[in-house]
């Protein structure tokens, strides 16, 4: 053989032992360590109601402390509209990395009954993470008023049917379905007065010209000083409110009923993403000063995890359903 032909042959001995070894060494890298670890970038919660609002406040109110946990920026883009459903469409449609997250209220299980075209599904398109806060609803009458109690009220509607009315922040808003629900369990027939929100729904309240408000206790602040408390949607006696009796309590057979705000991520998301925000959220949460600040905006830290949540959803999203169909409240 030739000195050439020798060089030749050598030359390709080494470039096959080079390319075994490549291979044996790709071989030998866990699949798991080839991928960038969770998360590498910026992480967005799209809250699904405009700035200012319950569940826009709500984010903000972790999304800093949920960057520093995971090491990465965590920010809140509001994309309102159809009472939550154009956001949590949206998400649903967004890939299932972990990087596009929903914050959402109650809207979510109220929603796909509400709305005639809702363009997601709870259970399908979504993946709970965890229930941040919950507040339960109660129910006010004027402090002139001289109805005294819950059972006070729902005597005097059942002596004068159609006569006492009602209000609540909007159509299809949880305090809204917790006075359909009371109507349901005590066979009542009290009218609802229409508002256009939270604010002229207290304001007539108030002013004692409506008989009754429900509101979602979180927000009620402004009347408690103008107005009488009956009784609260809560499985037990509220706190800061200990007199104001459980609807339970009275003998009320009404399913309890609050206004939760929430983390989901799109279908699909890695079980490993949802277990590192899942943890990084639950001890946040549990920190108390987190708690205070979340207790002071009248949002009371649950902290229920994914199967929890889950849970909540299955139950939650039939009774509203129920409800609605049965007040027929359905929104084109």
């Amino acid at each position: 053989m030739s000195i050439i032909g020798a060089t030749l042959q050598a030359l390709r001995t080494n470039r096959r032992m080079a390319l075994v070894l490549t291979a044996a060494t790709i071989a030998a890298i866990p699949l798991g360590s080839a991928r960038a670890e969770y998360p590498d970038r910026t992480i967005t919660i799209v809250s699904c109601f405009p700035a200012g609002g319950g569940t826009d406040i709500a984010m903000r109110m972790i999304n800093n402390e949920l960057g520093e946990a995971l090491g990465k920026s965590v920010i809140v883009e509001n994309r309102g509209g159809a009472g939550g459903s154009l956001g949590t469409a949206f998400v649903a449609r967004a890939p299932a990395d972990g990087y596009t997250l929903l914050g959402c209220s109650s809207a979510f299980v109220v929603n796909p009954s509400l709305y005639a075209n809702v363009a997601y599904d709870p259970f399908k398109d979504f993946t709970p993470i965890m229930v941040i806060g919950a507040s339960p609803n109660v129910f006010v009458v004027p402090l002139q008023s001289k109805i005294k109690s819950m059972n006070d009220f729902v005597a005097t509607a059942k002596a004068s049917p159609g006569k006492l009315n009602w209000t609540s922040p909007g159509a299809g808003t949880t305090p809204q379905l917790a006075g359909e629900l009371l109507k349901e369990a005590t066979d009542i027939d009290i009218v609802h007065i229409p508002f256009t929100g939270a604010g002229p729904a207290m304001t007539a309240v108030m002013g004692g010209q409506v008989d009754m408000y429900a509101g979602n206790y979180g927000s009620i602040g402004a009347l408690r000083n103008s107005t009488r408390p009956l009784a609260v949607t809560a499985d037990k006696r509220w706190p800061d409110q200990p007199d104001v009796p459980t609807l339970a309590e009275l003998g009320i057979k009404s399913p309890t009923t609050d206004t939760f705000q929430a983390l989901l991520a799109p279908a699909g998301t890695p079980q490993s993403v949802i277990d590192r925000l899942t943890k990084a959220l639950a001890a946040i949460l549990a920190r108390p000063d987190i708690k205070e600040k979340y207790a002071k905006s009248g949002l009371p830290v649950v902290a229920e995890g994914p199967d929890v949540f889950r849970a909540r959803i299955a139950r939650e999203v039939p009774m509203y359903k129920a409800v609605i169909d049965k007040a027929g409240l359905r929104i084109q």
